[in-house]
């Protein structure tokens, strides 16, 4: 009879061989659908998923603890917390800065948090969920971040925080939001979704976006820099706001000991909180009104795979940006072509179009979904107009506006974005000029 290794081994090995055979990708062909993302793994990841399952662990365990380490040391932050969505990890950013452990810093309800209509609601929506008041600039084209002109006014006495995404991987301007934040005393939250890898350079120094502000959050659906399936994560460098992301995550819980290991910290029954008896056991003891939002270890596994692999995908994305920028530059009277937030160095999620007056987007995109060519909005355009918003846009409160949101608007109108994943080859991104160059004359 064969050992628990020896039979472990055998189906890795097996694992492996069906991958090989079975998951390989098919060569494109001219003529094939052109997805925006799509994910890039190779056996590395299925295999780890395996042994992962075989541990029949399921939830967060060694292959979680060691993402965290691992992605931690990738962003040079102090502390990692995996998490099932991106979303997730924008609803424990937000939601760690209303603690009470952060006394007078504490965000409340009605308080103010500067941010963008022209995003993903996953970053506007913590706000509204718990009470606070966003605040909505507008963006600039062709960048398609925060106008850094209108911080000043948008500041009330009642602004705590600002809340921002780097669009489709290209950093907004840190150094004047950065500034803007510490010279009134905000948080800033960067949610990096869309933009792992992403380089902005600081006083001179080269930093990673994410690692910039207090908090930053990153997700791993698949289409993102980086894919586990679902899952995400928030990073920060200051060990309190790391107790508070974890109390959150981990349905509220006061105490910090790892799950499955009890008594860790060896101070279980010694305590008193809040009004319950002393010695009150501290794993049922809840500082916060918190959630589960862990993440699985098979999701972690796969996860451990894709960090190997990363620093290529980034590079390959740099060289499909690149290439269709330089491919589409004879498109400039139809398209206004994405620009590069200046001292950074994007890992670009997408590929930016606006079109010029006199060129019908509507007409384009169907033009270009027609020759197979998968695209996408710029998420909600201007997120304000969307239904979620009907009941606040009628009683006129629970938000405010900075301005006409011009551009917002137009982007709503006007934009759209192709892919730059890296499992694109030159062939496809040859393919995609050649149809965006043809259709505004269709």
């Amino acid at each position: 009879m064969k050992t628990q290794d020896e039979l472990k081994t055998q189906i890795l090995e097996l694992v492996k061989e069906y991958c090989d055979i079975y998951h390989q990708k098919k060569e494109y062909q001219k003529g094939d659908r052109i997805p925006y993302a799509s994910r890039v793994y190779d056996s590395a990841e299925m295999v780890n998923l395996v042994d992962s399952a075989l541990e029949f662990w399921l939830t967060a365990g060694r292959y979680a603890e060691e993402f965290d380490r691992r992605f931690a040391e990738y962003l040079g932050v102090r502390y990692c917390s995996l998490v099932n969505s991106g979303s997730s990890a924008n609803l424990l950013a937000f939601m760690a800065l209303t603690s009470p452990l952060l006394k007078e810093r504490q965000i409340k309800r009605g308080d103010e948090i500067i941010t963008v209509a022209a995003g993903f609601p996953t970053t506007v929506a913590p706000l509204i969920q718990y009470g606070a008041v966003p605040v909505f600039l507008d963006v600039t084209i062709p960048q398609y971040n925060v106008d850094v002109s209108q911080l000043e006014e948008a500041l009330s006495d009642r602004t705590r925080a600002v809340m921002l995404a780097h669009t489709l991987g290209n950093p907004f301007d840190i150094k004047a939001v950065k500034s803007f934040c510490e010279k009134h005393g905000l948080w800033l939250i960067e949610d990096n979704c869309d933009a792992l890898g992403s380089i902005y350079t600081l006083d001179g120094e080269d930093r990673l976006t994410g690692t910039i502000g207090d908090i930053g959050t990153s997700s791993f659906y698949p289409p993102h820099h980086m894919t586990m399936g679902e899952g995400g994560a928030v990073y920060t460098n200051d060990p309190l706001l790391h107790k508070i992301i974890r109390s959150f995550r981990d349905w509220g819980r006061d105490c910090v000991c790892p799950s499955g290991r009890d008594n860790f910290c060896g101070h279980r029954y010694d305590g008193q909180y809040g009004e319950l008896p002393t010695g009150y056991d501290h794993k049922y003891v809840y500082s916060h009104f918190g959630y589960n939002l862990k993440a699985t270890d098979l999701q972690a596994a796969i996860g451990c795979a894709q960090l190997t692999k990363f620093p290529s995908f980034i590079e390959k994305r740099r060289h499909n940006f690149d290439r269709l920028s330089h491919l589409l530059s004879k498109a400039e009277e139809s398209y206004i072509l994405p620009a590069p937030c200046e001292n950074s160095r994007p890992s670009w999620f997408g590929f930016l179009l606006t079109c010029r007056e006199g060129v019908d987007r509507n007409q384009v995109v169907r033009y270009v979904e027609e020759n197979k060519i998968q695209t996408r909005m710029l998420f909600a355009g201007n997120l304000i107009k969307h239904p979620c918003f009907d009941e606040l846009r009628k009683s006129g409160e629970g938000y405010r506006v900075i301005g006409n949101l011009e551009n917002t608007e137009r982007i709503m109108r006007d934009t759209f974005w192709i892919g730059v994943y890296p499992g694109m080859t030159d062939e496809m991104l040859c393919t995609m000029a050649e149809v965006l160059l043809e259709a505004p004359n269709v």
